[in-house]
């Protein structure tokens, strides 16, 4: 078997999206009886404090590199402060970790077979091929978002020679890797457009735990808290932040401000919590619970208190990613409720799985009669979300999309 190291921004007990992927992948990849360790960050994006107690981390060299045990793979992690507003903060930060972890693989690292690096940022490939030229091996990129694509979509980069540099830097990254894995067909037709060999790029999903996620009562703690027990409720859990639109989900609840049937509910944190709060502030919703980021212990309780649960996604950006709380949505065998384009990667998911409605972004009034009609039909909303549980099970279960990478790693390392 092979000696694996995975390189990412992101790893438990992190509990973004990413690192839950990356750390049950590399639990995964360790039964199958690969060599794994780990060079990511110290906790900063949702701190979990129920998950770093079951996964304390004590100082290794000093603070600036502290270890860590999951589920017996060795997890070395570079000092990283906290996410915040302050974007010369964050990038001395991502600067900061960019170098430690160059450091840190030449002591830490014995001569891996092979380097998995998952993408968001794109730097993270630059540090990947430093560490293939030290270690002579090879590195897996794996395109979770297509930059810089996705930031220029939302109108987060505009200077010109900024772009050049940042699409040479992607074009290098892409050429350096042994091979490319993306999550969904269009982002695979996105990247082969920009040149890169078809033997190259694998189409690999992401995937979710189906043990650990899974259809629970409605009736739960969480509901009960939260007095959600006996509403219809439409709920989005997650980031806000400018791939979203989030502003769609508010101004529908305004629409929907009379009907005492059906509530929603947000919970998260980003760049635009702020602005998000204070707007259903100023319109006075009753029907309406915006609450903080929550353990991810909890998501079972949170998604089984709903009954739609949705997946916005701006149309500039369709094509660039798909959103990965939607497989967890489906496990625990709730009904999808996407904002999105007909012919994106999300919108195609639902439509083969038969798991929920598809509202073309920016409309709330098409939305809330969506809503409307899911809340007159229930027997039809529960029906999706079992054939939701179902479809993920076949298809994207954590064993199934890890065998795929196991098979991937051994065809490119055996000599």
């Amino acid at each position: 078997m092979a000696k694996i190291t995975f390189l990412s921004l992101v790893f438990p007990p992190d509990s973004v999206s990413t690192a839950q992927i990356m750390g049950e992948l590399a639990i995964e990849l360790k039964k199958y009886g690969h060599d794994v360790n780990v060079i990511t960050t110290t906790p900063h994006y949702n701190r979990d404090l129920k998950a770093e107690t079951k996964q304390p981390i004590s100082n290794f060299f000093g603070k600036l590199i502290q270890k860590s045990d999951y589920h017996g793979i060795p997890v070395y992690h570079i000092l990283m402060l906290k996410k915040g507003p302050n974007v010369l903060v964050r990038l001395l930060a991502w600067l900061n970790f960019h170098f430690l972890n160059t450091i840190a693989s030449i002591k830490l690292l014995k001569n891996p077979d092979m380097l998995i690096v998952p993408s968001p940022p794109l730097t993270m490939g630059i540090n990947a091929y430093l560490f293939s030229l030290i270690h002579k091996c090879n590195f897996i990129y794996n395109v979770q978002e297509i930059y810089p694509d996705y930031a220029i979509k939302l109108g987060v980069i505009k200077n010109q020679p900024i772009i050049a540099i940042l699409y040479a830097l992607e074009k290098f990254v892409y050429k350096k890797s042994k091979a490319l894995t993306v999550i969904a067909p269009n982002m695979a037709k996105v990247i082969l457009k920009k040149g890169v060999s078809a033997s190259k790029v694998h189409l690999i999903s992401n995937f979710v735990d189906t043990g650990e996620l899974f259809p629970q009562p409605k009736k739960n703690d969480f509901s009960k808290k939260n007095n959600l027990t006996d509403k219809f409720v439409v709920s989005y859990a997650g980031n806000m932040g400018t791939g979203q639109d989030l502003e769609t989900f508010i101004e529908c609840a305004d629409i929907l401000r009379q009907n005492q049937n059906i509530h929603f509910l947000m919970l998260g944190d980003g760049v635009l919590s702020g602005r998000l709060k204070n707007k259903v502030k100023e319109l006075s919703l009753n029907n309406f619970t915006f609450l903080d980021y929550q353990p991810y212990s909890l998501m079972p309780q949170i998604y089984a208190s709903s009954d739609l649960s949705l997946v916005p996604q701006l149309k500039e950006i369709t094509d660039a990613a798909i959103p990965s709380k939607v497989y967890r949505i489906m496990a625990c065998g709730r009904t999808v409720l996407a904002l999105t384009k007909p012919e994106s990667d999300l919108a195609n998911l639902i439509k083969e799985a038969h798991c929920g409605y598809i509202v073309n972004a920016g409309s709330p009034d098409d939305l809330s009669k969506t809503i409307l009609a899911a809340e007159k039909n229930r027997g039809q909303v529960n029906s999706m979300g079992l054939s939701g549980r179902k479809y993920v099970e076949e298809r994207y279960s954590r064993d199934h999309i890890a065998e795929q990478y196991h098979h991937l790693i051994l065809s490119l390392t055996i000599k």
